[in-house]
């Protein structure tokens, strides 16, 4: 069972570099995550719409916590071009605490 205050890493990829660069800006603006890494770009291969497709795509590693994730998919999925974008969670089981606590202490807004 996970409580508010745990965090969690969300992944989401992105079409290009501006793309990328303005949703993670937007992100730790909005409070919704304390840090969003712009990772390289990656090629991504999928189906879709009954075809293989082939992409690049710019992946962003998002910090934020459990309580704040809601508002985050929420925001980041109208944000997103994509119809549907990749937005996935995975719960940090470890972590130094005091870099975690920071975590908190950033998203602490959407905590209410």
């Amino acid at each position: 069972m996970t409580t508010p205050t745990e965090l969690l890493i969300v992944w989401c990829n992105c079409p290009d570099q501006t793309t990328a660069t303005a949703l993670a800006s937007g992100l730790v603006k909005e409070k919704l995550a304390a840090c969003v890494n712009v990772l390289p770009a990656v090629q991504s291969i999928y189906h879709w719409e009954d075809r293989l497709e082939t992409a690049t795509e710019v992946p962003l590693m998002i910090k934020t916590t459990v309580a704040a994730y809601s508002h985050l998919e929420s925001w980041l999925q109208n944000q997103h071009p994509y119809t549907i974008p990749e937005i996935i969670a995975f719960p940090v089981t470890h972590g130094l605490p005091s870099y975690c606590n920071w975590v908190r202490a950033e998203t602490i807004e959407t905590q209410a």
